[in-house]
Order: structure tokens, then C-alpha cells, then sequence
């Protein structure tokens, strides 16, 4: 029976937690993860009428793309919405996981989604998270170089962008004076050995330390290995804010917004003057974007699709770029389906149900 833990560690697997911001609270926030699976409700928010619904349909998870808990809670009183919505789930044994800014961040993740329905080919990420990076470099005997480096890639070792199983080696001699208490695996105690090492470097998520250290220390023969690990300022360019490619063929401008505003389906676009005549450059970004909007410009997007910009940082498009902005639920909708796409294929018996709920905050009112 699939637990809500075995859940948990798809996603994690796929958008690891290490990939959030800061201030976010992605993550298990409430709940067993022991529990069996029942049902999994998908949404965008998690809301008390979420919860209300998942307990009619006898779901025992709500994942949410939005966590319910931003802050720290000093209290549960039931005075404020989340209280109330956390309260409701614990009473009903109902676990809240939230996979926020790491799905953000991963270039399969929400921005793929939106340049997907948007039809740009040659995506990339618009801005590249730095120091995530470690290299680990460690020193190997020659004859065992092969199983050593087997075990690292397994682990998640040695992956450059869409390549793999990346590493560099140097031969060298190693030395070495086993002491008393000792068990070398080469040489004897109280003499000094020289061994024919392969020095070994490989580049890895800061977030696999554990796993790559325990696959070094599994495969390596010696009983203490000798290694090193080098934080990077390199930027990894699968994880990171945004992003970028191009439209198929350049369209008008014009009909570009109309395009977007059919492809998102949101009631309004919110935009700069069209000071682009024809499109082909698009940048996007699912939620608040506007901290993006440099980074758009310097590698020449035509516009930039976001939400939630203000009303003075729509100046800062300075009649270079077009903003156009969707409305963050707008931009964030299709995020359910991710989520249910991404868990179907791993779990295809498990109960998965789209919220009925509309947790859109904002109306349009209409003459």
C-alpha cells in the first residue's frame, strides 16, 4: 500500500526541497507521513473548502503548489483562515504538502508548463541558481577507478547539464603509513606504501552530499578515503528563476497578447505599450515576476510574462521589452496538471482528484 512518504520522496526526487527560496515553507506541513494513501486532492491553494472537499472524497493528502503556512504559528485558535484550515486537517488525519518554489526552479517544473502552452522551443533557464554546486575530488587506485566512478554516477555524481557521467582523473602516486589498530587494505603496518592512484574529480547537487559520500565510501577499497569537497559558484543550468526560448515563427505583436490571453486563459492581460512589432523572444515567469524583468531584457526578450506587477515597476519596461501580466493564479493554474502528470506516471493506481474549488482571490467585474 502506497504511504504518503513514498509520495513525498517522488517529488522530492524530482523538485528537491534544497531548491526552494528562502522564505518559502515548501514540504510536508501537516500530517502522518506514515499514513496510507487513500485519495490525493490537487490544487493550487490549500483553503478550509479544500480540505472540506478532501474529506468528501475521503483523500487523505492535499498537495497545494502554495503553502498554507508562510510564517511561523504562535498560536491555533481558529481566528485566522489558516489556522482554521490547519486545525480541519489535523482533525481529519489529512496530510498538506506544498511543492512550491522547487517546482518553480526545475526546468521541467511551472515556467516550462506556461512556455509549453505557449509554444517556445529552446527553453532555458532565464536566471541559473548558483552555489548549489559541489565537486567532490577524491583519490582512487587505478584497478578499482571503474567501480568507484560506477558507484558516483549511480549516486548523481558527474552530470553537466545534459550530459553525464562527467569526471576528470589524473594519475599520481599516493602514499601512505598505515598505523597501529589499523587494517590497510594495500600495504602493512609501520611501512610506508606508494600506491598508482587516479585522482578523481566530479561535480554533483549540494543536495546529494550524503548519497554520494556513502556510494565513495561503499565502493572505495581503502578503510579511510581519502576526499575533499569544493563548494562552486558555477550556475546550474537546469535549476533556477524563469525562463526563456523562442516562438516557432515571429508573430505580431497584437496577436501574440490575444494568444496569451487564450493559451493561459485568463480574462485580462495587463501590458506595457506594444513597442515590439513582432514578437519571437518570449520570457516567463509563473507567479511574481517582476524581480525578472532585467534579466528578460539583457538576453533581449521581446516581452515578459509574469504577475503581480505594480503599478510603478510596469515603467521599468522603459520601452524596451513588453510586460505582459496574466494575474498570478492565472499563470499558476495549470500547475495541477503537472503535479498529477508527474505523479500518475510513478503511481498509476493512486486516486488522484483536481479540487473543484476556484482559490482564485481576485474577481473582474464586467459592464
Amino acid at each position: 500500500m502506497t504511504k504518503i512518504k513514498d509520495i513525498i520522496q517522488h517529488l522530492e526526487s524530482q523538485a528537491p526541497l534544497a531548491y526552494q527560496e528562502d522564505y518559502d515553507n515548501s514540504g510536508l506541513i501537516t500530517g502522518d507521513n506514515n499514513l496510507e494513501i487513500s485519495g490525493v486532492l490537487i490544487a493550487l491553494d490549500c483553503t478550509e473548502e479544500v480540505i472540506e472537499e478532501a474529506i468528501r472524497k475521503q483523500c487523505t493528502m492535499v498537495i497545494a503548489h502554495h503553502p498554507i503556512v508562510f510564517k511561523g504559528l504562535k498560536r491555533l485558535t481558529g481566528k485566522h483562515y489558516v489556522e482554521r484550515t490547519v486545525i480541519k486537517a489535523i482533525k481529519n488525519d489529512i496530510a498538506i504538502y506544498a511543492i512550491h518554489t522547487n517546482l518553480d526552479h526545475v526546468d521541467w517544473g511551472v515556467n516550462k508548463q506556461i512556455a509549453d502552452r505557449l509554444g517556445l522551443v529552446h527553453t532555458r533557464i532565464l536566471r541559473p541558481k548558483t552555489e548549489i554546486l559541489l565537486k567532490l575530488t577524491t583519490f582512487v587506485p587505478i584497478e578499482n577507478t571503474g567501480e568507484v566512478l560506477a558507484a558516483l554516477h549511480q549516486a548523481g555524481a558527474g552530470m553537466i547539464g545534459n550530459y553525464q557521467n562527467c569526471s576528470f582523473r589524473n594519475e599520481g602516486i599516493g602514499t601512505f603509513l598505515p598505523g597501529d589498530h589499523t587494517h590497510p587494505t594495500i600495504g602493512t603496518i609501520g611501512k610506508t606504501e606508494e600506491v598508482k592512484e587516479n585522482r578523481l574529480e566530479l561535480i554533483f547537487p549540494a543536495h546529494l552530499q550524503k548519497k554520494i559520500l556513502v556510494a565513495l565510501f561503499e565502493a572505495h577499497p581503502y578503510e579511510e578515503v581519502a576526499y575533499y569537497l569544493q563548494e562552486l559558484q558555477n550556475a546550474h543550468y537546469q535549476v533556477g528563476a524563469g525562463m526563456i526560448g523562442s516562438l516557432r515563427e515571429a508573430m505580431d505583436a497584437r496577436q501574440f497578447i490575444a494568444l496569451v490571453k487564450e493559451k493561459l486563459q485568463t480574462d485580462v492581460v495587463r501590458h506595457t505599450a506594444l513597442v515590439k512589432d513582432s514578437i519571437i523572444t518570449v520570457a516567463v515567469c509563473g507567479g511574481s515576476g517582476s524581480f525578472l524583468l532585467q534579466d528578460a531584457m539583457a538576453q533581449r526578450a521581446d516581452v515578459f510574462i509574469s504577475g503581480d506587477f505594480k503599478y510603478h515597476e510596469f515603467f521599468e519596461a522603459d520601452g524596451k521589452i513588453i510586460i505582459a501580466d496574466v494575474g498570478h493564479y492565472e499563470s499558476e493554474q495549470f500547475t495541477k496538471e503537472l503535479i498529477y502528470n508527474n505523479i500518475t506516471e510513478k503511481f498509476p493506481n493512486i486516486a488522484l482528484h483536481f479540487t473543484e474549488v476556484n482559490t482564485n482571490p481576485i474577481f473582474y467585474a464586467y459592464n
